[in-house]
């Protein structure tokens, strides 16, 4: 477990605002943009956990020992790994404030909040991807793209088990709802495959996600 600083991707947080192929937003948005990176920049406090577990195939059936589960998508994702990291991260309570505090007193804002702080999310998770990508490979393994419960037929079930796995409660402050949301909202779960054999792939969550009609897909 570590506890982390970010980076910006503007493009991202644009795209999240829907604007499409880079466009420039007007210049009310603009600046609603630069006074909520601001914002979260003194809320966020990102933090991120992960564990190694052995992979095997039972048919059809995938076991990462602390969960079995079957998903079609998962299992194509996995195809030639021998293990698997369980991974988590969270942005923290403090940016649950922020969003409900806007949308409460100023709805535009919240809006230009919103995507900020799930660009953000998604910034500081690929950065953290980043560095354990360079680390297996040092060692001589190769990382899958992350792939979260929820995406294509990966059972959302599948939280159940990896939360305790993790001990997100304990560890970064993460818990689930009955209805397997997490608190902190901005938080995100994820299986990262590891294969000795490379794989030119770049792929990431909107490209493996079966959600065609998805407002933020890239």
């Amino acid at each position: 477990m570590t506890e982390e600083t970010f980076h910006w991707n503007d493009r991202e947080l644009l795209r999240y605002l829907g604007c499409k192929n880079g466009a420039a937003p007007d210049q009310n948005t603009a600046d609603l943009i630069i006074q909520c990176k601001q914002e979260l920049e003194r809320a966020a406090s990102p933090r991120v956990i992960w564990r190694e577990y052995p992979l095997s195939f039972q048919g059809h059936v995938i076991d990462m020992t602390c969960l079995q589960t079957e998903s079609k998508s998962l299992e194509r994702n996995l195809k030639d790994c021998e293990r698997v990291l369980l991974f988590a991260a969270t942005l923290g309570s403090q940016v649950d404030v922020l969003l409900h505090r806007y949308n409460m007193i100023q709805m535009s804002k919240a809006v230009v909040m919103q995507a900020a702080s799930v660009a953000m999310l998604e910034t500081f998770c690929d950065e953290q991807n980043q560095k354990l990508k360079e680390e297996y490979e040092e060692k001589g393994w190769y990382l899958r793209p992350r792939f979260s419960p929820g995406y294509g037929d990966f059972p959302l079930e599948c939280q159940r088990y990896i939360a305790p796995a993790l001990e997100l409660g304990k560890r970064i402050g993460v818990t689930l709802t009955d209805s397997l949301l997490m608190a902190p909202s901005k938080s995100v779960t994820a299986v990262i495959g590891v294969s000795r054999l490379p794989r030119n792939c770049t792929v990431q969550g909107c490209e493996v996600c079966a959600k065609r009609d998805c407002a933020y897909r890239r």
